[in-house]
């Protein structure tokens, strides 16, 4: 486990320093777009449209378990490796994780939202957030586009960074190949439209499973996070004279918050870490919405926040998300110490 401690680690700064050099995968397929790609063979083959629903919700299963069997075989034998090679081998094995974490390229998806709205305007603006969000951002206005980038680097702040670190921790490269299957199957087609309802039905469930605990624990250091921005605030080393900065919550308020209406979420994990920012930011995110044909009427969360987001808005939720995965190494760094201490 310390050795585990150590490459965990060394992947998340690496990730949080280098994130996916675009020169790499230009040559070299990125291996989520090599399951990706599975998964769609899989979908073509198994999901045909004169099965019944119950036949294709079989074959959903059978292609989850296959998928999950490949990850949990390569996933054991690459471990195996680089643990015969020794310090070499863990140095190879924190790079392997630093890849299938999101934090820096998170980051620069979400800023290039607020610089696309800043020189090209509403229609720069829908084209940044549609790289990032599964809803359509046609009809989308500018807080509309700000609000979905914000929702969506809270929840992929459990999805790309937390529950990877979690399920390597827990399982190491097995564990943590098995999870990017079942989260890229769940955006593929864990969907409820016609076509994915019965087939993407095992992916939808196993990952809510999966990123229960890494949701709440997300939500739980973006609480954090803001309760050390409040605390600077009162200290007055942010020289803050936001008037919205009264609506933005601490700890005890912002936890309070999430327990209240996490739940309200369609997503029985997703509502977590985006309660948790709405509240921290003094926001009202969520709300109705649109994915392809399908319109979700879903509730606020933090109803009593604005809906009116800015690009400040915007900034200060990329500064938190930055505050609460540094609460995330920290916390690693000190189980690293307490276990060569012990």
């Amino acid at each position: 486990m310390i050795a585990r401690l150590a490459i965990l680690l060394a992947a998340l700064l690496l990730d949080r320093l280098v994130g996916d050099p675009p020169w790499l995968w230009r040559s070299v397929k990125h291996p989520v777009a090599v399951i990706g790609e599975a998964i769609d063979a899989l979908d073509k083959r198994l999901n045909r449209p004169d099965f019944t629903g119950e036949t294709r919700r079989r074959a959903g299963f059978f292609a989850l378990g296959l998928l999950l069997l490949a990850a949990l075989i390569l996933g054991g034998f690459v471990s195996a490796l680089c643990e015969a090679f020794g310090f070499l081998g863990m140095i190879v094995e924190a790079a392997i994780v630093a890849i299938f974490l999101a934090h820096k390229s998170l980051v620069d998806h979400v800023r290039a939202v607020g610089a696309a709205l800043r020189t090209g305007g509403l229609v720069e603006g829908r084209r940044a957030v549609a790289l990032i969000v599964g809803r359509d951002p046609a009809h989308l206005d500018r807080p509309g586009i700000l609000r979905a980038a914000i929702e969506s680097l809270a929840e992929n702040a459990s999805d790309g960074v937390v529950a990877p670190a979690f399920w390597y921790l827990l399982l190491g490269l097995p564990g943590l190949l098995a999870y990017k299957v079942v989260n890229t199957a769940d955006s593929m087609i864990g969907h409820m439209d016609e076509r994915y309802r019965d087939f993407g039905f095992a992916s939808a469930r196993l990952d809510d499973w999966l990123n229960f605990l890494p949701a709440r624990a997300t939500a739980l250091s973006l609480a954090a996070a803001a309760g050390l921005s409040r605390w600077g605030r009162r200290r007055g080393e942010a020289g803050d004279a936001d008037p919205a900065s009264s609506q933005r919550g601490g700890f005890s308020q912002v936890m309070a918050i999430t327990r209240r209406d996490a739940k309200l979420h369609r997503s029985p994990n997703a509502g977590w870490p985006e309660t948790a920012m709405a509240a921290a930011l003094g926001l009202s995110l969520g709300g109705p919405r649109r994915y392809r044909d399908l319109i979700v009427d879903a509730p606020q969360l933090n109803p009593e926040g604005r809906r009116a987001a800015n690009l400040d808005d915007l900034t200060r939720a990329i500064s938190l998300f930055e505050r609460a995965m540094g609460i995330l190494l920290a916390a690693i760094a000190a189980a690293l110490l307490a276990g060569l201490a012990a």
